[in-house]
C-alpha cells in the first residue's frame, strides 16, 4: 500500500462533513498524480492515502479523469495566479526574480502541482490535454512577455536572441523547480533568497541596476541586506 500523505495520516473520515472529505480526497489526489502521473495514478492507491473506500472517490467526482481534472484546475489557477501578481513593477531583472519567487510561495508544501500541470503523462488530446494546455500556455505567455520587456531596451537584441533567452528562461524555472524536489526541506524563503543571491553572483551590474529601480520590499519584503543577498 501506499504511504499515506502526511496531511492524511491517521486521520480517520467517518463523520466528516463532506467538503472536508472533498479536501482531503483532493490532496492525496494531488500526491497520487503528481508523484506518479495521470498515466500510473491509481484511484485505489488515492483511497488508501485518503483513508477512504474507493468507491467514495466515484461518489465524488465520477470518474478518474474528473478527480484528476478537479486536482490540475487547482493547481494551475494557483500557479498562473500566483506569476501574474509577479508580473507588476519593473520589467528589469527583479522581475524575474519576483516571478520564481511566487512560483516557490504557490509550491511550497505542494511542489506535486507543478506535476500536474506539465504532466507528460497525460493523453495526446482531449479534455486533460486541453486543460492543461490552457495553464501551459499563459505561463509560457507571461514568460516570454517579461523576457520581451527586458530586452527591448538594447538594440543589438534579434528577434532570435529573444526566443532563445525565453527558452532559457523556461528552463531555469523547470530546473529550479526539480532542484527542489530533491532538498524537499528548503523553504520557499530559502530558495527564493538563493536564487536572489545567484542573480546578484551571476549578474552583479544588472541586478546592482535593478535594485536601484526597486523599493526595500519590492522582491524579498524586507530591508535591504548590505551583504548583497537575503539571509536563509
Amino acid at each position: 500500500m501506499s504511504k499515506q500523505p502526511r496531511a492524511t495520516q491517521g486521520v480517520g473520515t467517518k463523520g466528516m462533513p463532506r467538503k472536508d472529505r472533498e479536501r482531503l480526497i483532493l490532496a492525496a489526489a494531488a500526491e497520487e498524480f503528481g508523484e506518479k502521473g495521470y498515466a500510473r495514478g491509481s484511484t485505489a492507491h488515492v483511497a488508501a492515502r485518503a483513508g477512504i473506500t474507493k468507491p467514495m472517490i466515484y461518489e465524488y467526482f465520477g470518474s478518474k479523469d474528473s478527480l484528476y481534472l478537479t486536482c490540475l484546475d487547482r493547481a494551475g489557477s494557483r500557479l498562473v495566479e500566483a506569476v501574474a501578481s509577479a508580473q507588476q513593477g519593473p520589467s528589469d531583472l527583479s522581475r524575474a526574480v519576483r516571478t520564481l519567487e511566487a512560483v516557490f510561495r504557490a509550491l511550497e508544501s505542494r511542489l506535486h502541482d507543478w506535476e500536474l500541470v506539465y504532466d507528460g503523462t497525460l493523453p495526446a488530446e482531449g479534455p486533460l490535454h486541453d486543460a492543461a494546455a490552457v495553464y501551459r500556455r499563459a505561463l509560457n505567455r507571461m514568460g516570454a512577455e517579461g523576457v520581451s520587456e527586458f530586452l527591448h531596451t538594447s538594440p543589438a537584441v534579434q528577434p532570435l536572441d529573444a526566443d532563445l533567452v525565453t527558452h532559457l528562461w523556461y528552463g531555469t524555472v523547470s530546473a529550479a523547480v526539480a532542484w527542489w524536489r530533491h532538498h524537499p526541506e528548503q523553504t520557499a524563503d530559502e530558495m527564493a533568497a538563493r536564487f536572489e543571491r545567484i542573480v546578484a553572483v551571476l549578474c552583479p551590474d544588472l541586478w546592482a541596476a535593478s535594485d536601484a529601480t526597486r523599493g526595500p520590499s519590492d522582491v524579498t519584503g524586507e530591508e535591504p541586506d548590505t551583504t548583497g543577498g537575503r539571509p536563509t
